[in-house]
């Protein structure tokens, strides 16, 4: 059984290697399997700082559509976790996963700062919060423009309008 620490490690480790792309069909799939069994059949994955509005996730079975969803970002030529501070909390199985995702993509450089606040039982993801730059990854993968016209749009409006 892994420890909190091993846990994230694993989740930002497997996400990278999802985005770096260059797997067979079948890779990748074993991949967000992968992925997937680092949460708990029913857990609690929110982003608060999403900019168009926080889409929980509460199933193993989401977090798998999650991670294979929305294709994979063209021309990527690196992109790893750095900077990587496991903080431990007064409760043990409550972690702060602090550190950065960075990398290349086509010949940019660039790094999105994150923060996960995650509980981890018997090995499992049970809830987290991730707390991501959206803005700075929609800019390093090329999707500002995207972003903007979701905020824009007229249907856009913050929970609780």
């Amino acid at each position: 059984m892994r420890t909190p620490e091993e846990t994230v490690r694993a989740v930002a480790a497997g996400v990278c290697r999802l985005i770096r792309g260059g797997l067979s069909e079948a890779e990748e799939a074993a991949q967000i399997e992968e992925l997937a069994a680092c949460y708990a059949e029913r857990t609690d994955v929110r982003h608060p700082f999403n900019p168009v509005g926080d889409r929980p996730l509460s199933s193993r079975a989401a977090l798998r559509e999650h991670f294979g969803g929305g294709g994979r970002p063209a021309g990527v030529e690196r992109y790893d976790v750095v900077d990587a501070h496991v903080h431990q909390t007064a409760d043990p199985e409550v972690v702060v996963f602090e550190f950065r995702y960075a990398g290349v993509v086509d010949g940019h450089a660039f790094a999105v700062p994150c923060i996960f606040v995650v509980r981890v039982r018997d090995g499992e993801i049970v809830e987290s919060r991730d707390y991501i730059h959206h803005v700075a990854s929609a800019r390093a993968f090329g999707r500002l423009p995207a972003l903007v016209a979701a905020l824009t749009a007229p249907q856009a409006q913050s929970p609780g309008q």
